[in-house]
């Protein structure tokens, strides 16, 4: 086994680490995943990572494991991060041309004047994904890079992911203890966003939005390229927790109603039935109480999140396209119809549920990128000693 065609990935997400080996083809064009091992952690909490000496002894068993299996040492690592809080800015430069050529020497101007912005501006985050948001030549939007092409006026926008400093360092310390260097970076919702994309029928304009149980998120691709990330700090959890609270009852009894609900639905009695209390005193609960507490939350998680979300509304449009994935199946399988329903309470949006990608997948996915990019990202940014002006010209013209 050639020890260049092989690659370390690992996914942090809130509950799991995810350590994966890809194989690259003879061609170099394909890949498969030949190792995977799936740690469970308790390192990340609210958001930030509690606990990096454990962090940093959970990776090396892992890895050394790794390694001893295939009889490989692995100096890089790509990283697939979710769970943190990442951030989007969305920035404009332009250039007067007086009717002459857009030339390379103008796009590479705009981009790093605009990243000079950014780190000047943004002195807490660090820049990972840098997309090609928009280029606009007199007027007119134009799908590929106008280089060549003669005009007046040229402005091109550019919509930078940014991480929390301290994230980073957190987890750069990780790896580095292992002596492993961090060679790239991806956020898994942009990874997430560009499968979607592939997986149907490069429909290049969406919403991703993503209800986990303590947490959700919500991005926006425009042209395949990722616009817009925000994050919440609640998610299906805050449902049952006001059941709970305005019906006096635990946890265990709501969620045995709602698996039991499709089975009962011709059942006359209006109230919780007592078996659903073999451990607490019986309280005569009507089942349409505990259904409309439900659909309150639900409404107002999507007013929150699209409806009433005023940093999003410039990208609402009558016919939006929202991807909806909601973890806590108990919920979704219940109220589907009112999440759709609430979200095309003030549009005709094109609502689709999705399931999570499967771990390989996603894997198979960051490893592609890695190697041969996107088509909307500015400038990879990886670890690497290039000048930024070096950097634009091998991302933008090979």
């Amino acid at each position: 086994m050639e020890s260049d065609s092989l690659n370390l990935l690992v996914e942090i997400n809130l509950r799991e680490y995810i350590f994966s080996v890809v194989k690259k083809s003879e061609d170099g064009q394909n890949f498969t995943v030949i190792e995977k091992v799936v740690h469970s952690h308790n390192i990340i909490e609210k958001n930030k990572i509690i606990n990096i000496s454990l962090a940093q002894e959970e990776t090396k068993k892992n890895i050394q494991m790794i390694e001893s299996k295939l009889n490989h040492v692995f100096k890089d690592v790509i990283l697939i991060l979710d769970g943190f809080k990442f951030s989007s800015t969305n920035i404009s430069g332009s250039k007067k041309l007086n009717n002459s050529q857009v030339l390379k020497e103008n796009i590479s101007y705009i981009l790093n004047s605009l990243k000079s912005v950014i780190v000047k501006t943004e002195v807490q985050k660090t820049i990972l994904h840098i997309f090609n948001s928009k280029s606009v030549l007199d007027g007119n939007e134009i799908e590929t890079l106008p280089i060549g092409l003669f005009g007046d006026f040229y402005n091109h926008e550019l919509t930078f992911l940014l991480i929390q400093n301290e994230d980073l360092k957190n987890v750069k310390q990780i790896f580095r203890k292992n002596n492993l260097n961090v060679q790239k970076i991806f956020i898994k919702s942009f990874v997430e966003g560009t499968q979607l994309i592939e997986q149907n029928n490069n429909s290049e304009n969406f919403f991703q939005l993503k209800i986990h149980q303590d947490n959700s998120s919500i991005i926006f691709f425009d042209h395949s390229s990722l616009k817009y990330i925000e994050h919440f700090d609640f998610g299906t959890n805050i449902i049952f927790q006001d059941i709970k609270k305005i019906c006096s009852i635990d946890n265990k009894i709501i969620k045995s109603f709602l698996e039991n609900f499709n089975n009962e639905k011709d059942e006359d009695n209006e109230f919780l039935s007592k078996r659903y209390f073999s451990d607490e005193t019986y309280k005569k609960i009507k089942k349409k109480l505990i259904f409309d507490i439900a659909k309150a939350r639900i409404d107002e998680l999507v007013k929150i999140m699209i409806n009433d979300n005023i940093n999003i509304s410039s990208f609402l449009k009558n016919d939006a396209k929202i991807y909806l994935n909601v973890s806590e199946k108990l919920i979704f399988n219940n109220f589907k119809d009112d999440f759709i329903s609430f979200l095309s309470e003030k549009n005709d949006f094109k609502i689709r549920s999705f399931d999570n990608f499967s771990n390989d997948t996603t894997i198979i996915s960051a490893a592609h990128l890695s190697f041969f990019g996107w088509k909307k990202e500015a400038i990879p940014v990886t670890q690497i000693k290039n000048s930024l002006i070096t950097r634009i010209f091998k991302s933008l013209f090979g």
